[in-house]
């Protein structure tokens, strides 16, 4: 790899993970880039353009390049990035014991995402929990960086 990359870039790709997605670095251009599985699809499938729409002609050619060249490395998926255990963490590093003990019974059973931001909300302390989801996903990218032997810059 000859171009640093951004950290930022790679925390925005770790951002913006869904079930539908995922993100990639080009290794050549140091580009963070976001693909959809139906635009993975298409391009395995070879699908003509003119089946889709035009704003995702890109996506669908980056899709392609992805697949047939190694410019690319996916970025940790959502699972590796366990945003659940980043949550639950969170939870533990409250200091009222209240509190604590509130939110670390919110994040119990279905729905501990919705449950555990309404809490924060409640609280007062989404921003805290922005900055330390933040650090953490700065975190993983660092270490990702390093085990690709990637430069990353600020």
């Amino acid at each position: 790899m000859t171009v640093p990359v951004k950290l930022k870039a790679i925390i925005e790709g770790l951002e913006f993970l869904t079930d539908e997605g995922s993100s990639y670095l080009n290794t050549t251009t140091g580009e963070v880039v976001y693909v959809t599985t139906e635009e993975l699809r298409a391009a395995e499938e070879a699908q003509s353009l003119e089946d889709f729409p035009a704003w995702q002609h890109d996506a669908i050619r980056i899709a392609g390049e992805i697949m047939e060249t190694d410019h690319y490395l996916p970025l940790p998926d959502r699972f590796e990035i366990h945003e659940y255990q980043i949550m639950e963490r969170f939870c533990l590093s409250v200091d009222d014991e209240d509190m604590r003990d509130d939110l670390c019974d919110a994040i119990r059973g279905r729905g501990a995402f919705r449950r555990f931001k309404d809490r924060i909300q409640v609280y007062g302390m989404a921003e805290d929990w922005y900055r330390y989801r933040d650090e953490a996903l700065r975190e993983i990218a660092v270490a990702w960086c390093e085990a690709h032997g990637i430069a990353c810059t600020e």
